[in-house]
């Protein structure tokens, strides 16, 4: 597969002027840097547009390019221009990169949080399950679930009450342990999480921690809550709960909680969003001279007028007598497909009024020639 052209990768001319080389540069590598970009393939792509600028933005190498390609005057086989085979990794932290991140993220390299900053607690999850009739009008109900909360007693800190977390002397309150290394590229600076405060740059001295929590600052716990579910919610459909998942730290708030929603179906109703669609069988004698039925509606039955003559598969809608709009106001409607039922059998005066009613008709209909079980009970029914 042939390789992208260097140019097409930073999106500027064969003619582009180094100024515009950089300017692309640092655009791009600041919208696919990993450390920004968690899509998949934007670590790839950054190493290929790293490798595009290590060669077009030194004249040497970019004329060397303009005339061998990327695989440079010693064929296919070399290492390309960037030197190292498939390009640059996105750890060259020198010079280059230092420049065009502090202008982006107030310092070189990686960014890293301030151990001692609020931070919002974990988000939860809570997977309700509903009767299809509590969805469509909602209910009030009391949920029970894990979680992890502040310590009432020590609020948080960790500390017994009138004692506090010191700076932890490893890492002197950063929260990293930074290391330097020589390699191949030069100096390589790596940091890693504190192993004695976690990253949080404080400690508890033993004697100091709270006893209830332990100097975790939070406790597991069973926590109950009321929840009122709203009229209109569907299968699949989430609510969230603010600051009822777990503790923050370092006095940030709480995380949230997520119900999603578990609707049982319905064996009389079938629904999409507010519409509820149901099924009516009606006689061809209902069907044919038209009449009143009752109809199942989420709301109660009602009466559903039949016209004279309609046909099987016939829809009718009833307005408003669908699900609540979700936060919304008034109802879906509900839609009522008839079918006209066919009898399977006929006694002696249903089968000679239909042979009249053909007859009326201009129907030549001779019906079924008639078993011996049908003139016994023929018989009996004369009696």
């Amino acid at each position: 597969m042939a390789e992208q052209d260097y140019y097409d990768i930073l999106g500027v001319s064969k003619d582009a002027s180094e100024k515009d080389i950089k300017r692309a540069y640092r655009r791009l590598a600041a919208k696919y840097h990993p450390d920004v970009n968690h899509e998949p393939g934007a670590e790839e792509k950054f190493k290929k547009i790293n490798e595009a600028y290590e060669t077009l933005s030194d004249s040497q190498k970019r004329a060397q390019y303009d005339q061998f390609g990327s695989a440079g005057p010693q064929g296919a086989g070399g290492q390309g221009f960037g030197g190292f085979g498939g390009g640059q990794a996105y750890s060259n932290f020198g010079g280059g990169f230092d420049d065009i991140f502090s202008q982006f993220f107030g310092g070189g390299g990686r960014t890293r949080r301030d151990p001692t900053a609020p931070r919002q607690g974990r988000d939860l999850q809570y997977a309700m399950t509903l009767d299809f009739m509590d969805a469509v009008f909602g209910k009030t109900t009391t949920i029970k679930y894990d979680r992890d909360a502040e310590c009432k007693t020590c609020h948080g800190t960790g500390a017994k009450p009138g004692k506090s977390p010191i700076t932890c002397p490893r890492c002197h309150g950063v929260g990293v342990i930074t290391s330097v290394r020589q390699t191949p590229l030069g100096n390589m600076q790596t940091q890693t999480t504190c192993p004695e405060c976690n990253g949080t740059g404080k400690i508890i001295k033993p004697e100091d921690r709270c006893d209830t929590c332990h100097g975790a600052g939070h406790v597991h716990e069973r926590h109950e809550l009321e929840v009122k579910v709203p009229a209109g919610v569907d299968d699949g459909q989430q609510m969230r709960l603010q600051h009822q998942g777990d503790a923050g730290e370092n006095g940030g708030p709480a995380g949230d909680l997520y119900i999603v929603f578990r609707v049982t179906p319905s064996r009389e109703f079938r629904r999409d969003g507010s519409t509820i669609y149901v099924d009516r069988d009606i006689s061809f004698a209902q069907a044919a001279l038209g009449d009143e039925v009752k109809v199942k509606t989420v709301h109660g039955d009602v009466n559903l007028k039949i016209p004279a003559g309609t046909q099987s598969e016939t829809n009718f809608r009833l307005r408003g007598k669908g699900v609540p709009h979700l936060n919304g106001n008034g109802n879906g409607d509900e839609h009522v497909t008839v079918h006209v039922k066919t009898p399977k059998s006929l006694n002696k005066r249903q089968r000679e009024a239909m042979l009249a009613f053909a007859a009326a008709s201009g129907e030549d209909v001779k019906g079924v020639k008639k078993t011996v079980l049908d003139k016994l009970r023929d018989a009996f029914e004369d009696k």
